[in-house]
């Protein structure tokens, strides 16, 4: 087990994070994003889901709705990044503590914390441009009945995007993959192909899909923050679990895991 007393260096953690297709994310303290992720790297998923999005809805003053923002990093981006006002809305994460890190980042006017249930969001029809939710979705959103309770909080012609953990292909004979049988769990049901996620969003009538693809060499990425976590996470939660994860992308190399993006655009 690694020691965390024998941490990188800031410098060198951050030369170690700073990633030529993230521009933005490399102007982040690399040790605060480690010391706030709950899960892959948060702002590399929410840049590259960002253009898809497009800067019609991203918008100076554009309101916004972070859902699953875990510890609001996410939201920060949006706000500092974007300049939209952002409701930064999570299940896991107090709003109190939210409140403190929106605060220090001092965007506390443009960023509003709020502990809420997906399910049971409280937000009026039509109160949003746009919804972005970066490794959350999946815990939720497969429900076929989901979406169309989700988008109306959308007004009309405003997008939802989402950035979540997904297959390349959907899984056809051995459940799970021979070679990721030792690491499967039950959670990971809810990974699912581009392909399946768009045919999901269609048929709920809700959206008209814009985009829904595969992130080339995301896995590259994932593999990559698995091992500054279990480096240099101050959790030990958060190291056990990168070491485990790590592991497994390590041994699947892109054939089965990654990342997949979708915006839909509210009818």
């Amino acid at each position: 087990m690694p020691d965390i007393t024998e941490r990188t260096s800031d410098e060198d953690l951050s030369r170690r994070l700073t990633h030529a297709r993230h521009p933005r994310s490399n102007g982040y303290d690399a040790r605060w994003v480690v010391e706030n992720q709950m899960g892959p790297n948060a702002l590399w998923l929410l840049e590259w889901l960002a253009p898809a999005l497009g800067l019609d809805t991203l918008r100076p003053g554009a309101r916004v709705l972070d859902l699953g923002c875990g510890r609001a990093m996410t939201s920060v981006f949006l706000a500092r990044e974007y300049d939209v006002q952002v409701t930064a809305a999570d299940l896991w994460v107090k709003a109190d503590e939210n409140a403190r890190r929106i605060a220090e980042a001092g965007l506390a006017d443009r960023v509003l914390p709020v502990y809420a249930e997906a399910h049971d969001l409280p937000f009026a029809e039509a109160s949003f441009d746009a919804i972005v939710s970066i490794d959350a979705y999946q815990y939720f959103g497969t429900n076929d009945l989901y979406l169309p309770t989700l988008t109306r909080l959308l007004r009309p012609g405003g997008k939802i995007g989402i950035v979540v953990p997904a297959l390349r292909e959907e899984i056809d004979g051995v459940e799970p993959p021979e070679h990721l049988a030792r690491w499967w769990e039950p959670d990971f049901w809810c990974f699912h192909s581009a392909d399946w996620w768009r045919r999901h969003w269609t048929r709920s009538g809700a959206v008209e899909v814009e985009t829904a693809d595969w992130q080339p060499e995301g896995w590259r990425d994932w593999l990559l923050w698995c091992d500054v976590i279990a480096e240099e996470s101050p959790e030990e939660f958060h190291r056990t679990m990168a070491r485990e994860v790590g592991e497994m992308v390590r041994a699947d190399e892109g054939r089965t895991l990654g990342f997949v993006r979708l915006v839909g655009r509210r009818k």
